[in-house]
């Protein structure tokens, strides 16, 4: 099929995703100015655009085969896992960059991991392709969030917008109060999930069946302490607590998209545990180009959940220019927004009367 011009091709995908990387490489060998220059792109320049350009891309035509989405996805993947043992190099002090630019570094790195690994390692673990579950998996077990594949697959997806998701806030309630309930919500929730599966499952006739059918929290945890114990082999103890610092930061940009993509937003209940069916004014989408570009179209959330193995440059948006109850979007990106959350005051002022008036339109109590 033939695709319009203004449609996004992976290429740009691909080049918006890894715009800030060769920065973020010179400046963990180099240091200088290479390090805020790379925070600038992801903090600054980025948003700027958003706000230039001023409309949301254009959706692809229904069918659309985008055949180089996959390969994108895994080589962001492997970027992944270079950049995470550089980042921890330079924020460790093990390439000589000065304080100052280490702090750019962290900051910049952590955006990346949060923002673009994150998105791209959401891609993988809805791939059919055990090959590209498997680096989404990975991703996330560097990042010490293993049980996110578990958690955002079998609770999310099922339980999004209802009181059984950790990962769905509650209008009124604060990013701070939402974070910790929301990690280990998820990962109580995703393991209670995989140990019912596993016992469902039949008895393994090899040992690679047997390991296929473990729990997979196994291989979360134990991935985990795997990168713990590298990180110290190679880099000490700096190593090991800059390792520490950039997974949490990286792990609170997870979670702040989580928390606003859901703010407020409640599915209506028909039964125990059972709800009325997800539509698209379950999450908030996001229109700003490059931030969706630069996030491989996660902000293009609620198609994700009515379609979950639709491929990113497929995801759409459905003429966002006009308003709509039925199709909650936010004012400004999600970057913009996530940074906004952690403001609770601010965020109320913002979103909490969009809120309200997207439940009157839509006859919610």
């Amino acid at each position: 099929m033939r695709i319009g011009r203004d449609v996004p091709q992976v290429d740009v995908f691909a080049v918006a995703s890894f715009a800030p990387v060769p920065l973020l490489m010179i400046g963990a060998l180099m240091g200088g100015i290479w390090p805020w220059l790379a925070l600038g792109w992801i903090a600054i320049v980025i948003a700027l655009f958003d706000r230039l350009i001023g409309r949301a891309s254009p959706d692809a035509p229904e069918g659309t085969i985008f055949a180089e989405a996959d390969a994108l996805s895994a080589a962001l993947a492997v970027a992944h896992f270079v950049l995470m043992l550089l980042a921890v190099a330079s924020v460790a002090g093990e390439t000589g960059v000065g304080w100052g630019g280490r702090f750019a570094l962290f900051m910049g790195f952590s955006l990346f991991f949060g923002q673009v690994s994150n998105s791209n390692a959401h891609e993988l673990i809805h791939r059919g392709d055990r090959r590209l579950f498997d680096l989404g998996k990975w991703v996330y077990i560097t990042l010490l969030f293993g049980h996110h594949v578990s958690a955002h697959r079998l609770i999310h997806h099922r339980f999004v917008a209802t009181p059984e998701d950790p990962n769905s806030a509650v209008l009124g309630e604060s990013f701070y109060d939402f974070a910790p309930q929301a990690w280990t919500g998820s990962f109580r929730a995703g393991w209670q999930a995989e140990a019912i599966r596993a016992r469902g499952r039949p008895k393994a006739a090899s040992f690679k069946a047997w390991l296929r059918a473990l729990n997979p929290y196994y291989s979360y945890v134990g991935g985990a302490l795997a990168c713990l114990l590298l990180v110290t082999v190679l880099f000490g103890w700096r190593g090991l607590i800059a390792y520490l610092l950039i997974c949490a930061y990286a792990q609170t940009q997870i979670l702040l998209a989580d928390y606003v993509q859901h703010y407020g937003l409640r599915r209506r209940s028909t039964g125990p545990l059972s709800y009325e069916p997800v539509t698209a004014r379950h999450s908030w989408d996001a229109r700003e180009p490059l931030s969706s570009l630069w996030m491989l179209n996660a902000p293009r959330h609620s198609d994700h959940h009515a379609h979950p193995g639709r491929p990113y440059p497929e995801l759409r948006l459905d003429n966002p220019e006009v308003p709509r109850p039925e199709r909650p979007m936010l004012p400004r990106s999600l970057p913009v927004m996530a940074t906004l959350a952690l403001f609770p005051r601010l965020w109320r002022k913002v979103m909490d009367p969009r809120v309200r008036r997207l439940h009157a339109a839509t006859g919610q109590d």
